[in-house]
């Protein structure tokens, strides 16, 4: 199956509902389908081979993505956030790219005028077959947080199998809307766009994301579901705790993902909006987005548990999808025993894990490695550690940062924590860590170390202290480790 093949099970099934852009002024996926040939005819006529779309969120990044499929090539967002020249140096390596540009430095056709040629017909060209399934569909940039970012290579079967196991087609009711505020370059904006489009949920695109922009559109939409990173639910909170908004009423659903979230957040939200349904979902670019779920019922039950175990999953990301295996392996490769950490391999028909400039990393049998690590537990609930590049080695110990910031989260007058590892010339590395304080918090460097030096052995305590009023972030909320690094290691 191809993506065209998803959008005409929509049209077929509800192309008369309002599916994109607000409950006053949206597209129908009757017009979507219609917009999406028009500017499949324009890119045709200009002989592109690769659909650039740069800009942010709202109603061209749909129509280009599907005129992409209907012209049989595959579509690259790219990052607004770069710099001139990073962007003009990827457009540069695409084969005969037709570029959508809000950027005045990067030549190509603006998203007000993309947006205006596919109101009528197009030019007159003829369109090509549906596209293989095999064929190229989406181009995404990975994060680069710690090397030159690579083009992910996702194939139509790829994303089709993601929608096809993950929601029930027409499963949404006709008053359901969903919020989306990641920007298009991420997996979560396409796979939301898929699996809400051909579940029928209209979906509302904030262009630029601030908790009380968001809490305002979810209140004048009706918004239903929402996906957050964690930086946004984190402002979300702040902002409902403030008093600055009310609670939203109508939202049902709400799901968060794409990097750590930490445990104090998740638990004011929790307390601050309890009728909602919470999900922690964890995936790739390179899987097509989510490979594991924790459910809102996960959330409950253990959140109400007074077992150890069972709270304990509230900090793991879920259990595996139906059509997804997770394995564990040791450093031998081994199968490694539940709840002991390893790194993160993962199979199933989402997954592609094959790159432009680097060809495929899926061994022979299926298995991708993600190049986290983590653990399962005797239930199959996932825990993940982290990248397994963020591995501090202390004198020859191995020591995750994940174990350390969970422990720093621990107290009372922490908001956020992260730790790296900085260049020692004795050591190899020290344990560096940045807190950010809640607001009136009384915490210091001493007082950070001595409470993770009686959880944690002494070998485990930070050398270093830093607090800090925010951490480097990707748009995307995963932390820029490197920037951290870089900012205290001139010091020692």
């Amino acid at each position: 199956m191809n993506l065209l093949t998803l959008l005409d099970l929509t049209v077929a099934g509800h192309g008369d509902r309002v599916l994109l852009g607000t409950d006053r002024a949206g597209l129908t996926g009757l017009d979507l389908q219609r917009r999406a040939r028009a500017g499949a005819a324009h890119v045709l006529a200009a002989d592109a081979r690769t659909l650039v779309y740069l800009g942010e969120n709202g109603l061209a990044f749909p129509i280009a993505l599907f005129a992409a499929a209907t012209a049989g090539i595959p579509f690259l967002p790219l990052n607004y956030r770069l710099s001139a020249d990073q962007l003009a140096e990827v457009v540069a390596a695409q084969e005969k790219p037709y570029v959508i540009s809000a950027d005045p430095s990067i030549a190509g056709v603006s998203v007000e005028d993309w947006l205006s040629s596919t109101e009528g017909p197009g030019p007159d060209v003829a369109l090509p077959p549906e596209p293989n399934p095999d064929a190229e569909a989406v181009l995404l940039l990975t994060s680069g947080t710690t090397a030159a970012p690579k083009s992910a290579v996702l194939r139509h079967r790829h994303l089709a199998a993601y929608v096809l196991d993950t929601v029930e087609f027409g499963g949404a009711a006709p008053t359901d809307a969903v919020v989306v505020s990641v920007p298009p370059y991420h997996i979560a904006a396409v796979a939301n766009l898929l699996s809400n489009l051909y579940t029928g949920r209209r979906i509302v695109y904030l262009d630029r994301f601030t908790p009380d922009g968001w809490l305002r559109t979810v209140a004048e939409q009706g918004v239903t579901h929402a996906m957050v990173v964690p930086t946004m639910l984190s402002r979300i909170v702040d902002a409902l705790e403030a008093g600055d908004a009310p609670a939203p009423r109508t939202l049902r659903s709400l799901s968060y993902g794409g990097a750590p979230l930490a445990p104090s957040i998740l638990q004011r939200a929790l307390a601050l909006l309890p009728d909602v349904g919470f999900v922690n979902a964890y995936g790739l670019t390179e899987t097509s987005s989510s490979v594991a779920v924790l459910g809102p019922e996960d959330h409950r039950t253990a959140a109400a548990s007074d077992d150890p175990a069972v709270r304990a999953r509230l900090g793991s990301v879920g259990r595996p999808l139906p059509s997804v295996e997770i394995s564990i392996r040791d450093a031998s490769g081994a199968p490694a025993p539940a709840g002991q950490i390893g790194a993160i391999f993962v199979r199933g028909p989402q997954v592609a894990g094959e790159y432009r400039q680097g060809g495929s990393r899926v061994d022979p049998d299926g298995w991708f490695p993600t190049r986290d690590e983590g653990y399962l537990d005797a239930e199959g609930y996932l825990f993940v550690k982290g990248r397994a590049d963020d591995t501090i080695i202390r004198g020859g110990e191995n020591i995750a940062p994940a174990e350390i910031e969970d422990t720093i989260h621990q107290l009372p007058g922490v908001a956020e924590a992260v730790v790296v590892g900085i260049p020692d010339t004795e050591w190899g590395q020290r344990i560096g860590a940045f807190v950010i304080r809640r607001p009136g918090a009384d915490l210091s460097e001493d007082g950070v170390r001595e409470y993770v030096r009686s959880v944690l052995r002494s070998s485990k305590t930070p050398d270093v202290v830093t607090f800090v009023e925010e951490l480097p972030r990707t748009p995307t909320g995963k932390i820029l480790r490197r920037d951290l690094v870089a900012a205290i290691t001139p010091a020692q």
